[in-house]
């Protein structure tokens, strides 16, 4: 089949510039949309390469949206989004997004998975949104591969595919391949990309016109903490988070919040790295540090008050946390909102 020809490079004009010198030819990206999928993933993916055209005034990034067979796509919503055309009508070495949604095990029809492991024999270059992990699990692209998809979807996926774990983070990069788990997380994933094509201002400058705090480094996990525990139905285990959230500027000892939930420490650890896949010593921190870095970019607070406000007893001890876990200081952190 003939390939259709590439959409034009949208340029949006806008009120705000940032001058990019030198830049790259344009940076392609194709998204292939399935039936269901979500369109705030699938447009929290998009709008960050539009933005960032309309910042340079240039053709950074262009895109091209298919369907399975060039027809519109109906999303999870109820709208349906116009394509450009066929999936058969794409480069089979161009940078491929698989959006879908919830039935995201069964979006992909059979000819659609074996095109993509088809493409994959060509060199093409992969990513999934939302659940598109589950299309590329399917047509065998995920061994030995690092790749999330939504938390609400994981259940389903570790049933159809035992041998394949996806992550807990919102987005992951393992070389070319590039997942996330929807929502605010596809723009987290594209502002990466952003970032090492022409700098971390540039990428965050977009960021903020996208009205979104940055994770450019993927460190965030999808669900917060106590959310976590509400899924695992352990009345126990929700009083020691509820406890954890409750006492943050002043922290409990383990042994107390064990005790006021009515678990020993022991049961409590073990608990905890079996649901939530780590000690609760580090949680504890992870919910302090989360707090912290809420302060840090809301509020005019001092590193200081921060870490005393996060429960934390010197501004060393917070900043080795913070950096490790964050990428950065707190001092970095803070520099950005100003």
């Amino acid at each position: 089949m003939t390939k259709q020809p590439k959409p034009k490079p949208v340029i949006p004009d806008g009120a705000f510039s940032f001058p990019v010198k030198n830049p790259r030819d344009t940076r392609w990206f194709s998204f292939l949309l399935l039936d269901g999928f979500t369109l705030l993933a699938f447009s929290s993916a998009l709008d960050p390469l539009r933005i960032a055209n309309q910042l340079s005034r240039k053709a950074l990034y262009g895109w091209q949206v298919v369907s399975e067979d060039g027809q519109s796509v109906p999303s999870s919503s109820g709208l349906s989004m116009e394509v450009h055309g066929a999936l058969s009508e794409v480069e089979r070495t161009a940078h491929l997004f698989v959006c879908s949604g919830n039935a995201g095990l069964e979006a992909a029809s059979d000819s659609t998975i074996a095109e993509l492991r088809k493409r994959a024999r060509f060199g093409g270059r992969y990513g999934g949104i939302c659940t598109g992990a589950a299309s590329l699990a399917r047509a065998g692209l995920l061994e030995g591969k690092r790749f999330t998809l939504h938390w609400e979807n994981q259940p389903g996926f570790a049933e159809a595919f035992p041998m394949l774990e996806p992550t807990r983070k919102r987005f992951e990069e393992d070389g070319d391949l590039l997942t996330c788990g929807g929502g605010s997380a596809a723009t987290e994933m594209m502002l990466g990309i952003i970032a090492r094509d022409y700098g971390t201002d540039f990428a965050v400058l977009v960021a903020d016109m996208c009205l979104n705090d940055p994770d450019l480094k993927g460190r965030r996990e999808q669900r917060s903490s106590i959310a976590t525990a509400v899924d695992s139905r352990n009345p126990k285990l929700l009083l020691v988070i509820q406890g954890m959230y409750a006492n943050i500027e002043d922290p409990l000892t383990l042994d107390d919040l064990a005790k006021n939930a009515g678990f020993s420490r022991r049961q409590m650890e073990r608990q905890f790295q079996s649901m939530m896949g780590e000690p609760p010593a580090t949680v504890y921190r992870n919910i302090r540090l989360e707090r912290g870095r809420a302060l840090l970019v809301e509020t005019d607070m001092t590193v200081m008050e921060v870490a005393t406000a996060a429960g934390f007893n010197s501004t060393d001890l917070f900043s080795r946390h913070f950096k490790a876990r964050y990428g950065e200081t707190p001092y970095g952190t803070k520099g950005r909102r100003r």
